[in-house]
């Protein structure tokens, strides 16, 4: 049975604003139903391992599939495995959930770059979905070539980022990072649902992408 670890940030502080942040709880639960569905097993790992915050702006529970989610699986957010715990051999992809917490501790985290970087080079699949790009910050290939570099991908944009007023709390703008990086950034109006798949490579551009990243990411490993 194919085997997905989906990477949760460990970081709950927004800056230094005094609110409180971590994953998005949708870009969790919205891709684990699809990819559950489909047969896939999950497992759930974060920068420093065991409880990972979630942003409480996103427990929305009158959603059914966060409902569901959290009944039956939340307590698994509490006992996240810590990089070192992780053997890439056993997945056939790495998602990164989003959230903004991401932006601080997944950009630097080399040890989860490692593990995605050894998945995709036995020729896995890497996926992410509104600043779960951020993981995609510090992945090398072989060839020592950003992972992003040349590839059609997407993020929360600089434009949403200032609609939602913290483009001056975040650390940087994702859009802009990734672009440095090479990336070929495609997007479209803010909010609206947007994935793109080059090759291997899965992303999207807000929460109302995530389940579209889910089953593009299960398109994608189910192909002989």
């Amino acid at each position: 049975m194919k085997r997905v670890l989906f990477v949760v940030t460990s970081h709950d502080a927004l800056g230094d604003s005094g609110r409180r942040t971590g994953y998005f709880l949708s870009e969790v639960a919205h891709p684990f139903q699809v990819l559950e569905a489909a047969g896939f097993e999950i497992d759930f790992a974060s920068p420093k391992g065991g409880r990972a915050p979630m942003d409480p702006k996103s427990h929305d529970l009158s959603d059914p599939v966060n409902e569901a989610f959290w009944a039956r699986h939340g307590a698994r957010l509490d006992a996240t495995l810590a990089p070192e715990a992780v053997d890439p051999v056993r997945y056939d992809a790495v998602f990164y959930a989003g959230g903004h917490g991401t932006m601080w501790d997944f950009p630097e985290n080399e040890a989860l770059a490692r593990i995605a970087a050894q998945v995709y080079g036995r020729g896995g699949a890497i996926a992410a979905v509104c600043h779960g790009p951020s993981g995609l910050l510090p992945i090398r290939l072989e060839n020592g070539r950003p992972l992003v570099a040349g590839r059609r991908i997407n993020s929360f944009t600089n434009e949403e980022e200032q609609a939602v007023g913290l483009e001056r709390t975040v650390p940087f703008l994702l859009e802009t990072r990734l672009k440095e990086l090479g990336a070929i950034h495609v997007s479209v109006a803010n909010f609206k649902p947007h994935v793109e798949v080059d090759g291997r490579l899965v992303t999207g551009q807000n929460p109302a992408s995530a389940e579209g990243v889910g089953r593009a990411l299960a398109e994608l490993l189910g192909r002989p």
